[in-house]
């Protein structure tokens, strides 16, 4: 079942690439008490992901946390190594979080994943962004099938 509006976050871990490795993320770290934006791609280094989805948010992040956003995070059901290649080359770092899901376990309890089997990807996140304060989902924006719209980052920032 996906979460809705007005629903708590479910509790996960993902993980986050750091200068010493990687290193575990709980949600309840990453949305207690804070406002963040959350915003997931089908993969790293894939091409809408890479040419607009990061890149927007990575341009709007200043404004973003001018509205009161603690932390900007992205996440794709991808390894942590890979997340952290893709964030450097993105110039990510100090802008937005990339956070690994790696089997898929937390955007399977958020009930958005997707089955890309037929492109050789296996279970992969639908592309969505969504406002999360102190916990409890705010907003949620998931794209259609090879749709980009709702889930960028000039989207989100109208609805902050």
């Amino acid at each position: 079942m996906t979460v809705s509006t007005g629903d708590k976050m479910p509790e996960g871990t993902l993980v986050e690439m750091t200068a010493d490795g990687p290193a575990p993320r709980s949600t309840a770290d990453l949305f207690n008490g804070r406002k963040v934006v959350l915003f997931s791609v089908p993969g790293a280094f894939t091409p809408t992901c890479s040419a607009k989805h990061l890149p927007g948010f990575v341009e709007h992040a200043d404004e973003l946390k001018a509205k009161g956003v603690d932390e900007v995070v992205c996440l794709a059901v991808n390894d942590a190594f890979v997340m952290g290649a893709w964030g450097k080359s993105q110039g990510a770092d100090g802008k937005v979080t990339l956070l690994a899901d790696g089997n898929a376990d937390y955007t399977k309890a958020l009930g958005l994943e997707m089955d890309a089997t037929g492109f050789g990807m296996g279970t992969r996140g639908k592309r969505f962004a969504m406002i999360v304060e102190d916990g409890v989902l705010k907003e949620l924006n998931i794209e259609g099938p090879g749709e980009f719209r709702v889930s960028s980052a000039e989207h989100v920032l109208t609805q902050l």
